[in-house]
């Protein structure tokens, strides 16, 4: 990096420190604004970043799920269970600390809702530590020769490049086994780690009135723990902070087992209902989309794992709206994202507009794929980081 754009960089991380510390001393009422802002200053102005302090970042990160533009649930947001991990920084010890994720967000079936923020990333560099997984419980989709997928198509990508680093799938390979995580640092290449079996909650699925649904054979995994966004507080980015809710029964059953490019499962149910399936009017989708749901929300609440339906969701949106909007603070969303796929028409949340289309910091933000479909990846920490060091020299 150039020394102008250095400069221009840490220019702009003060301002964006600045308007955090002011939110951060505002909404808490603490005194000793004036005192920080210039300590961070000139820290930035010797490094190009600065440190947040336990508080500033555990309130930086339920700030930055309360701003999240797709999230519905961000009720919850003061409820967020911060565990600071930045002194975490070899793959032994992030993959440790996920374990302990899996656990404290599992919470015996009453998922609650924690991020893990490990290392900042080095300013104009990038990531130090960074997860390859989009999340933490994923299942694979194994490739087969024909072309076909078994399992989940929407992982075939980090399957291939699971494989391409040395992992080998089951000697009988299935519809629901689970990819390993690869985990690499600026100091170690990326390495393949087992997920722990023990601390995977899975629910069978079932339906109340249709027997034959358990046949399909189909189960889902209980926590939702998003590993491949890039939270940023004030002007500094952490690449690697996975954090999880509970599960919205449609996530599961519209769009992980209905959608065509994922399980596609809805030829199946109707098949079991003895639909009509050779023509749309019919709209035997949406039948069968609907008794997938149903078996979601009947199942998990029948194991005791906490599970949301899209209507009770809605409301407790539109309450956080209110409140929100009670406190000054304008609610940023994107529509799309925070109305559900069954029965959205009656959701309290279609009729709310967001007119700011600004997405306020802290925020919550989409990273790029490390790896292409192929699974061929395209840079890791390390040779970015080596690049960063040799122009430095």
């Amino acid at each position: 990096m150039g020394a102008a754009a250095a400069v221009e960089r840490a220019a702009d991380v003060a301002a964006e420190a600045a308007e955090f510390l002011e939110l951060y001393h505002g909404e808490r009422r603490l005194p000793g604004l004036s005192a920080r802002l210039a300590e961070v200053r000139e820290e930035i102005a010797l490094t190009g970043s600065y440190r947040h302090t336990r508080d500033e970042l555990a309130y930086g990160a339920k700030v930055a799920w309360r701003q999240s533009v797709r999230c519905v649930g961000r009720i919850r947001w003061a409820g967020l269970k911060v565990r600071d991990r930045r002194h975490v920084t070899s793959v032994a010890g992030i993959a440790q600390e996920l374990a302990a994720h899996l656990a404290a967000g599992d919470n015996g079936g009453r998922i609650q809702s924690v991020v893990t923020v490990f290392a900042p990333d080095q300013p104009g560099v990038g990531p130090r530590a960074r997860i390859w997984n989009d999340q933490l419980i994923r299942y694979c989709g194994h490739r087969r020769d024909d072309g076909s997928v078994l399992g989940d198509p929407g992982q075939v990508g980090m399957t291939e490049a699971a494989r391409r680093l040395g992992w080998r799938p089951p000697p009988v390979p299935g519809r629901f086994d689970l990819l390993p995580w690869v985990i690499e640092t600026a100091q170690e290449q990326p390495t393949l780690v087992g997920v722990p079996r023990e601390l995977v909650r899975e629910v069978a699925l079932s339906h109340p009135e249709h027997p034959w649904f358990a046949d399909l054979m189909l189960r889902w995994h209980a926590l939702p723990v998003i590993s491949n966004m890039r939270l940023r507080i004030g002007g500094v980015d952490y690449s690697c902070a996975p954090f999880n809710g509970h599960y919205l029964g449609d996530e599961i059953g519209t769009r992980n087992l209905g959608d065509r490019d994922r399980y596609d499962q809805l030829r199946a149910v109707a098949a079991g209902l003895g639909l009509d399936t050779s023509r749309e009017d019919t709209l035997w989708r949406e039948h069968a989309v609907l008794v997938i749901n149903q078996a979601v929300l009947h199942s998990f609440k029948l194991a005791g794992v906490r599970v949301s339906d899209p209507h009770t969701e809605s409301e407790l949106f539109m309450k956080f709206c209110a409140q929100e909007e009670r406190a000054g603070r304008p609610v940023h969303g994107d529509w799309s994202w925070l109305n559900g796929s069954v029965g959205w028409a009656a959701l309290h949340a279609v009729h709310h507009r967001y007119y700011d289309t600004a997405v306020p910091n802290p925020n919550i933000w989409p990273t790029d794929r490390v790896y292409d479909p192929s699974g061929v990846v395209k840079t890791t920490l390390r040779e970015r980081h080596d690049t960063a060091r040799a122009q430095e020299d």
